[in-house]
C-alpha cells in the first residue's frame, strides 16, 4: 500500500508530464478503438453485400459456362443432388440466366433475363428486399422486376409494360409484353443497367427452356468454413459441373476485403509504436531527473526489484487512468456509429453497390483487442527505464 502511495505522488511530480502522457495513451487507444470498429463495419458490411444480395457463399455453373455464357449450357436436373445439399445443411437456389433486348414505347436496352424461383431464392438473397419503389416478385407472379437504370434508360416506372424479345432455346423467337413490378434499388452495375427478374415459370415459357438450370447459387452451413464446404459441395456435384466459392467468382474484391483488413493492422502497428516512443521518453525522463533520489532509495535499503515494481506501478496508474480516458470517449462515438452511422451517398466498389450509411461493428473485441495491445506495449516501453532505474549504482546516483 505503502508503494502505491509513493507511485501515485511520483505520477503527480510533474503534472504537465504526466498529463500529456495519459492524454496520448488515452487518444492513441480511443482512436484505435473508433477505427477498428469502422474498419470491421465497412469489411462485413460489404461482404454481406456480396453474399446477401448476388453472390452468395457459392456458386454452382456446368463446366463450361462461365467462359462461355449460352442458354444451352445447363445443368441437367440438379434436383436430386441439390436435396443432397440441403440435407447437408445448404440452402439452395436454381436460377435461368438469359440475355435480350428490352423496350418501352420510346427507348430499348440490351437486358439480361434472371428466372428464379422465388422462394428458394429468399433463402440465399435478400435481393428481395431491395426495391425502391414497387413490390419484389411472387411465386405466381406474371410481371418483372428491374433495375434502377435499365428503369430510368428505358424512361419506366412501376404499372409500366416492358417489351423484351429474344431467342428461344429451339430457335424461335422469344418476345412477350410484362408488367412492372418493382424497380430496384443499387445492386451491382450488372443488375443496374440490365436486370430483368422474372419468375422460373415465365422464364421457361418465354426462352422455351423445360428443364436445366444456369446457375445455382449456394449459403453455406454457418458453421463451415467456406472452402471446406464449397469442397463439400463439389463433392455432391455430378460431373461436369463446378463449384466455386464466392472469393473465387470475386477474387479483386476478396482480395481487397484482405487488404483492408492488412491496414488495420498495419495501422494499429504505427499507432502503438508511437504510444510506444511516447511511454519510452516519458519514462526515461521520470527516471533520469530522479537519479539522486533513485540512489538515496538504493542507499536506504530499496532492492532492485522493489525500485522496478515502483517503476511498474507508476507506469500503470498512467496506463490506467489513459485506458479509462479513451474506453469512455469510445463508447458514445461507437454508439453514434452503429445506431446512426455516416452517410456517404451512393457508393459503388468495384461494380458492387454498398450500403449508403457506413456504420461500425463492434464487440467485445474492438474493446479488448486494442487494449490488449496498448497495455503489452506500454509494458515493453517502460522495461528499458524501469531496468536503468533498478540496477543503478546508489553511490554514482548520489553524487549525479
Amino acid at each position: 500500500m505503502d508503494d502505491l502511495k509513493l507511485a501515485w505522488r511520483n505520477v503527480w511530480r510533474n503534472t504537465r508530464r504526466s498529463v500529456v502522457t495519459m492524454a496520448a495513451t488515452g487518444l492513441a487507444l480511443f482512436v484505435m478503438i473508433v477505427y477498428t470498429g469502422l474498419v470491421t463495419g465497412y469489411v462485413n458490411g460489404l461482404e454481406a453485400n456480396i453474399l446477401n444480395l448476388e453472390v452468395g457463399d457459392a456458386q454452382v455453373f456446368a463446366n463450361e459456362y462461365r467462359e462461355k455464357p449460352s442458354l444451352y449450357t445447363t445443368i441437367p436436373d440438379p434436383t436430386q443432388w441439390s436435396a443432397k445439399l440441403e440435407e447437408a445443411g445448404y440452402q439452395v437456389s436454381p436460377r435461368l440466366l438469359a440475355s435480350g433486348l428490352g423496350a418501352s414505347e420510346d427507348n430499348s436496352s440490351g437486358v439480361q433475363l434472371i428466372g428464379l424461383d422465388v422462394l428458394a431464392d429468399a433463402d440465399v438473397s435478400s435481393i428481395g428486399q431491395q426495391t425502391k419503389a414497387g413490390r419484389w416478385l411472387e411465386p405466381q407472379d406474371n410481371g418483372v422486376v428491374i433495375g434502377w437504370r435499365l428503369a430510368e434508360t428505358l424512361g419506366l416506372d412501376v404499372g409500366g409494360e416492358l417489351v423484351v424479345l429474344s431467342q428461344g432455346a429451339d430457335g424461335s423467337t422469344a418476345n412477350d409484353v410484362y408488367p412492372i413490378r418493382g424497380i430496384l434499388k443499387g445492386i451491382s452495375d450488372g443488375v443496374d443497367r440490365a436486370g430483368v427478374f422474372m419468375t422460373e415459370a415465365e422464364f421457361r415459357e418465354l426462352m422455351v427452356l423445360p428443364e436445366g438450370v444456369h446457375q445455382i447459387i449456394l449459403r453455406t452451413p454457418p458453421s463451415e468454413e467456406l472452402e471446406a464446404a464449397t469442397a463439400v459441395a463439389q463433392g455432391y456435384a455430378p460431373e461436369g459441373v463446378e463449384v466455386s466459392s464466392w472469393k473465387m467468382l470475386k477474387p479483386m474484391l476478396a482480395s481487397m476485403l484482405e487488404s483492408s483488413r492488412a491496414s488495420m493492422a498495419i495501422m494499429a502497428v504505427i499507432v502503438y509504436i508511437a504510444v510506444g516512443i511516447l511511454i519510452l521518453n516519458a519514462m526515461l525522463m521520470a527516471v533520469f531527473e530522479r537519479i539522486r533520489e533513485l540512489g538515496v532509495l538504493k542507499a536506504i535499503g530499496f532492492t532492485p526489484m522493489k525500485v522496478l515494481k515502483l517503476i511498474f506501478l507508476e507506469t500503470g496508474i498512467q496506463t490506467a487512468v489513459a485506458l479509462a480516458a479513451g474506453v469512455l470517449l469510445a463508447i458514445p462515438a461507437n454508439y453514434y456509429m452503429i445506431h446512426t452511422g455516416i452517410n456517404m451517398g451512393n457508393l459503388s466498389l468495384m461494380g458492387m453497390a454498398w450500403d449508403p450509411i457506413w456504420r461500425s461493428t463492434v464487440t467485445v473485441e474492438t474493446y479488448t483487442g486494442p487494449i490488449t495491445s496498448l497495455v503489452i506495449i506500454v509494458a515493453l516501453a517502460v522495461f528499458y527505464p524501469a531496468m536503468r532505474a533498478a540496477f543503478i549504482r546508489p553511490l554514482d546516483a548520489i553524487r549525479d
